[in-house]
């Protein structure tokens, strides 16, 4: 199916925390309301039969709870009630934005997902009722190609959204297409945590995600792409990732995904929005991996000097680490449960330092999740402190074979190569109860090869 997503640079207010009327904010939404429109129209003329805009592209960000009110149309969150809002306006008030992607996706006889902000008033008889008598969500809303709305979802793992109230239960939310059947949605921070994104896909056997998100990108392991890359890979779906567009807030980096190829933007030069319009195919099989290219355990050598360990800070967690000399080695780095083991090769040096880290622990910066990870950076210096520093550039190509045991089934491979670009794995998989990737030269100098894992039980 060819699908599309938009990476928006918004058009955002100057001062999101002062009160506004209505109207202003509708002029403002407005403004990229057409600036989707556009984009809707260029995504049909390339065929595209579903198009994807990210989370926060209609309204900006930073405001307050009582500021972004006026930005917040209403959703009913009934399955009962069937509407169009295109071609039933009337029904409800407060639904001017609601009503203009409808229109797009029906004009243009398109799948649409956008990001909005909706409120829904509730009694005071509710517990979780906020105490100005009203929900705000973070909403993903889905519409066929007759502008009905057929899905929406509200964001569960709020990223300091001071505005935004945290659903009582999580969404699971899924909708129907002719061309790929079933779609799964959820937004941004949510691809970190097991509710309600793992569950969702594991529940539906799902095989293709919409994802809105506005990300702000992290090296060496956190990167939109890097990850977004990662999630398709290890849950083998296809994911439809739209970013926000700001590079000064670091915010770039959208794509479409398969397990195996990807179709990627990730610009921290330039301005202005991009299109992606990619074919995909539609997934029914699970991918194989091959297993039979895992080498035997370390072996123990004697009277060899061991590479000293150091320690360092890496994703404000801190990473123990020792240091990838030479131009081939094995290598292994441990800490509490895990032990992280690499065996590389390089065909020439390059004055680059790289370092082999570990970390096994409760991740608590901005968030607060279990993470195993067994990671090969480049470094930023050729000092030990400089590892775990956001590098963008490398020109090491290194064969390298690297498996740890894991604790959690879930592991996140990242391969992510000079300039922010992707690579792909030769192999990857579970063999002796260790998780291996492995890679015979990289397409360009490699920046970061990880096993991202998530103990969801231990957040």
């Amino acid at each position: 199916y060819v699908a599309a997503v938009y990476e928006h640079e918004s058009i955002l207010n100057p001062n999101p925390t002062a009160l506004v009327d209505r109207q202003s904010a509708l002029e403002l939404m407005g403004r990229n309301l057409d600036i989707y429109e556009q984009q809707v129209v260029a995504a049909a003329r390339q065929g595209a039969q579903i198009i994807v805009f990210p989370e926060d592209g209609i309204h900006g960000f930073n405001f307050t709870r009582s500021s972004i009110y006026p930005y917040l149309d209403f959703v009913l969150y009934s399955h009962s009630v069937k509407w169009n809002p295109c071609r039933e306006p009337y029904l409800f008030n407060d639904t001017e934005v609601l009503q203009r992607l409808s229109c797009m996706a029906l004009k243009n006889k398109i799948f649409l997902v956008a990001n909005l902000g909706t409120k829904q008033p509730c009694e005071h008889t509710d517990p979780h009722c906020p105490s100005d008598g009203r929900y705000q969500f973070n909403t993903n809303v889905a519409f066929n190609d007759d502008g009905a709305l057929v899905a929406t979802y509200r964001k569960h793992n709020l990223y300091f959204e001071y505005a935004f109230d945290t659903p009582p239960e999580p969404d699971y939310k899924l909708f129907d297409t002719p061309f790929a059947g079933k779609f799964g949605m959820f937004t941004c921070f949510d691809i970190l945590f097991f509710e309600p994104a793992v569950n969702l896909i594991r529940q539906y056997n799902l095989k293709q995600v919409v994802y809105p998100t506005a990300w702000m990108n992290q090296l060496p392991l956190l990167s939109a792409v890097e990850f977004q890359q990662a999630f398709a890979t290890a849950f083998n779906i296809n994911i439809l990732a739209a970013n926000i567009h700001h590079p000064t807030l670091g915010m770039t980096g959208s794509g479409i995904y398969t397990p195996v190829k990807s179709f990627i933007y990730h610009n921290m030069e330039g301005y202005g929005g991009k299109l992606i319009v990619a074919e995909i195919p539609v997934i029914t099989t699970d991918y194989k991996t091959n297993l039979e290219k895992m080498p035997g355990r370390v072996s123990e050598k004697g009277n060899e000097q061991l590479p000293p360990l150091f320690y360092a800070e890496m994703m404000y967690d801190n990473f123990t680490f020792v240091p990838v000399w030479g131009e081939k080695g094995e290598l292994q780095v441990c800490a509490n449960t895990l032990c992280c083991y690499l065996n590389y090769w390089r065909a020439v040096l390059t004055d680059e330092l790289y370092a082999l880290g570990v970390f096994d622990g409760l991740h608590t910066v901005h968030g607060t999740y279990y993470v195993q990870v067994c990671a090969l950076v480049k470094c930023g210096g050729l000092s030990f402190s400089t590892c775990g520093q956001e590098v963008t550039d490398a020109t090491a190509l290194i064969d390298f074979q690297l498996w740890g045991n894991m604790s959690t089934p879930y592991i996140f491979p990242l391969l992510l190569t000079s300039g922010i670009t992707l690579d792909f794995a030769d192999h990857m998989g579970w063999k002796n109860n260790h998780y291996f990737i492995s890679k015979n030269r990289t397409s360009s100098g490699l920046l970061t090869a990880a096993l991202y894992g998530r103990w969801y039980e231990k957040d």
